[in-house]
């Protein structure tokens, strides 16, 4: 059965800006002393890495499940998976947005896969993932779907 796992980590960009806090901390608490300003930068930079590893997802197809953050669910109660990227991952996540749909998204990773749910019991008709790979996630779910050969 298909196996795939990632992890949606924050882009180098991500953290080099945070770094800004380093900087301007200092500077703010310079006239006071320059110990708590480096003090304060170190903290606060360090506040903010944690709080971008913390803030990435897991995307993962195991078992027969498909797990994006926080939601679970199983690929028996999904339809043919759709990777997209460009502007066609833009359109998906902007215009041709169903406001019903399940996101998983992170600004820093383009590509998307359209995950449509087929029960009928589930308010939200698809969900929307964050891929930095569409193609081997879409792959991962669909061929998860198919009965293994011999069964």
């Amino acid at each position: 059965m298909p196996q795939y796992r990632e992890k949606l980590w924050a882009s180098a960009w991500s953290f080099i800006v945070t770094a800004l806090v380093m900087p301007a901390s200092i500077l703010v608490l310079a006239p006071i002393s320059m110990f708590a300003g480096f003090v304060t930068a170190a903290v606060l930079y360090g506040g903010c890495v944690t709080l971008l590893i913390i803030a990435s997802p897991v995307v993962k197809v195991e078992n027969g499940l498909i797990t994006a953050g926080p939601a679970t669910i199983s690929v028996d109660l999904v339809g043919d998976v759709i990777p997209f990227s460009g502007t066609e991952a833009s359109q998906e996540r902007g215009p041709r947005l169903d406001v019903r749909a399940w996101m998983l998204i992170r600004g820093w990773v383009d590509p998307i896969v359209k995950i449509p749910i087929v029960d009928k019991t589930d308010p939200a008709p698809y969900w929307l993932v964050s891929t930095r790979h569409p193609q081997k996630l879409a792959a991962a779910i669909n061929e998860s779907r198919r009965p293994a050969a011999g069964s």
